[in-house]
């Protein structure tokens, strides 16, 4: 029987982790994908606090991983695929100025949907973070840390190289004078408990400190294999992200 969309919303797929745990989904898209368990659970801890079914209050993000609609939309159109979503990858179209398109609603919806199903999301976040390595690593000239990929995911591929780029010219720059609309949507991560506005620098290593956290190092090879480390553990919350630019919407950050 051909598979039917609709039946995500009907409820025959289950959408807080068809086919096994949270858990066992991210392992089998590292498997998949070649890349590394620990860096796909890190960043599941920081984008939802491991909860398949965050949400966003402030924009569209949702979902493990909190992608906005429009990235996950081209995720799904450029590997969808390659992981039992060809009838997805089919319905998503690209309009004249860029922007991904499904033309039936209830399809969309159906897509959008997947983002609550660990098995797919998983995969797409994996091959998500493999595009972004080559396109970070071609603009930087130096090879990718799980930080920089995690960059790419907060504040999407432009932004991210964008932030990188600046950073290395001038680490103490304000974030927020940089990515005024991310800093207001993102208080937390762009300024400190007094107010005031934190550098790049600042910003970039507080990322990788709470990857560091959960087992990521930051060396990554050529396939994006990381090193095997036990996993941290820390608490999240969805915050407001900075809008349907960045793939993400959501971050955890001690206060």
């Amino acid at each position: 029987m051909p598979f039917n969309p609709l039946s995500i919303l009907n409820g025959a797929v289950d959408a807080s982790g068809a086919g096994g745990s949270i858990r066992s989904a991210i392992a089998n898209a590292s498997q998949k994908t070649g890349i590394d368990f620990n860096y796909l659970m890190g960043q599941a801890k920081l984008e939802s606090g491991m909860r398949s079914n965050a949400h966003s209050g402030t924009s569209s993000a949702s979902g493990l991983y909190q992608f906005v609609d429009q990235s996950w939309l081209r995720v799904v159109k450029a590997h969808g695929a390659e992981h039992g979503l060809g009838w997805a990858a089919n319905a998503i179209s690209t309009s004249a100025s860029g922007k991904a398109v499904v033309n039936d609603p209830a399809t969309r919806q159906a897509i959008l949907s997947l983002r609550n199903d660990p098995t797919a999301a998983s995969p797409m976040a994996a091959e998500h973070a493999s595009d972004n390595k080559g396109a970070i690593e071609g603009s930087l000239g130096r090879s990718a840390t799980s930080t920089d990929l995690y960059m790419a995911h907060f504040l999407g591929l432009g932004g991210a190289r964008q932030f990188l780029t600046a950073m290395q010219a001038n680490p103490d720059r304000s974030g927020a004078a940089m990515f005024p609309a991310a800093a207001n949507a993102n208080r937390g991560v762009f300024y400190d408990s007094t107010g005031a506005p934190r550098s790049l620098s600042q910003i970039y290593n507080r990322f990788a400190a709470k990857l560091d956290a959960a087992g990521a190092p930051q060396t990554i090879d050529a396939t994006l294999g990381l090193s095997a480390t036990r996993l941290g553990e820390w608490g999240a919350d969805v915050i407001p992200g900075n809008g349907e630019e960045s793939t993400s919407n959501a971050a955890v950050w001690a206060q």
